[in-house]
């Protein structure tokens, strides 16, 4: 389907969206930037700037600011990370659409 590039340092978790997208037929990168990636799928506490490409990025439900912040910076999408582990495939092909 698409080359998603994920930026994620939480081995655990980066491991359980690399499984979910994969499984929806994504190809994922970790931490490889933008070239190349039809998305990306960000962890806020790591890289608050979105790519040059249709981003999500997701942060922990206590941190409002955050949020604000990578709304303001440009992402196109911004969840809370319970709604990623939940969602992340399903938010990555909307992103797509």
């Amino acid at each position: 389907m698409a080359r998603v590039a994920l930026v994620c340092a939480d081995l655990l978790f980066g491991s359980k969206l690399d499984g979910m997208l994969r499984a929806a037929g994504h190809e994922v990168a970790w931490n490889s930037g933008a070239e190349g990636a039809d998305a990306a799928v960000i962890d806020l506490a790591e890289h608050p700037e979105p790519l040059p490409v249709p981003s999500l990025g997701f942060y922990s439900h206590v941190d409002v600011e955050t949020r604000r912040s990578a709304e303001a910076a440009g992402f196109d999408l911004v969840v809370p990370r319970s709604r990623m582990a939940r969602e992340g495939a399903a938010l990555v092909d909307r992103l797509l659409a």
